[in-house]
């Protein structure tokens, strides 16, 4: 995978897959973008197909750009945009980024979803071309969020911060796992985290589930939630609650 900037050598990411109609990932319908690469390991990683740099393919930023402008008359209409998701797109960096300042030329709306396990002062460039960001806070405890991800919890409370000291129009998303992310002192901990920040327009509860389970299967992987069930709405509800206490808006 090339990442060359040159003007003469075309700027290449390399990518999972396309999505024309994601209603998910960010305001309105949104073109998103699934790249290649992550450092985190999370236990309930639905899309470890993703994890690996060097699987996927490539993709210059001209022809994804040709891609996207075919949908900007469905993005304009429903106030959509661009997703750029993954894997980690920050692994990606100079990539993302110049998607992201292509599609802002075009008044294209553009979305980063993010771990923010990523260097902030390449990160810091990569946010100078994006208007939200979907922040993914896998836990607030510290053993817990290595237990979690694999990863200790700094370099994403520290990415956080820096969205709040600049302002930038953040959505927190908060995956519940019954057992495992839903004990009261993890959750009371990121909702004091969360509170005084006030670029965050919601947190979003993403209720664990195993549509991924069979990924993990098909690549010989040992899916380690097997055994555990999405959570009830009783329990989706009292994490809410605790956000909600906070004076933070929640989306489920």
């Amino acid at each position: 995978m090339s990442t060359d900037t040159a003007t003469d050598t075309p700027l290449v990411g390399r990518i999972h897959s396309l999505e024309s109609g994601g209603m998910v990932d960010g305001p309105g319908i949104r073109f998103v973008v699934f790249t290649q690469g992550c450092p985190l390991r999370c236990l309930y990683c639905h899309n470890p197909d993703t994890q690996a740099l060097w699987d996927g393919r490539d993709i210059t930023v001209d022809d994804l750009m040709k891609e996207i402008v075919k949908y900007r008359s469905y993005m304009r209409c429903t106030g959509g945009g661009v997703t750029l998701t993954g894997g980690e797109p920050l692994i990606q960096h100079q990539f993302t980024r110049e998607v992201f300042r292509r599609c802002q030329e075009l008044g294209i709306h553009t979305t980063l979803d993010t771990s923010g396990f990523a260097n902030l002062n390449v990160a810091a460039k990569v946010l100078e071309c994006v208007d939200l960001v979907l922040l993914c806070i896998k836990a607030f405890d510290a053993d817990l969020h290595a237990r979690v991800a694999g990863v200790p919890r700094e370099p994403t409370l520290k990415f956080a911060q820096y969205l709040h000291e600049i302002k930038k129009p953040t959505w927190i998303r908060f995956v519940l796992v019954p057992g495992l992310t839903d004990h009261p002192a993890n959750v009371e901990g990121m909702a004091q985290f969360l509170s005084g920040m006030h670029n965050i327009e919601k947190v979003e509860i993403l209720p664990f589930h195993k549509m991924g389970e069979y990924k993990w299967e098909r690549m010989g992987g040992d899916y380690a939630l097997r055994d555990t069930l999405p959570p009830t709405s009783e329990q989706i509800e009292t994490v809410a609650q605790a956000f909600r206490q906070h004076g933070l808006s929640v989306a489920v």
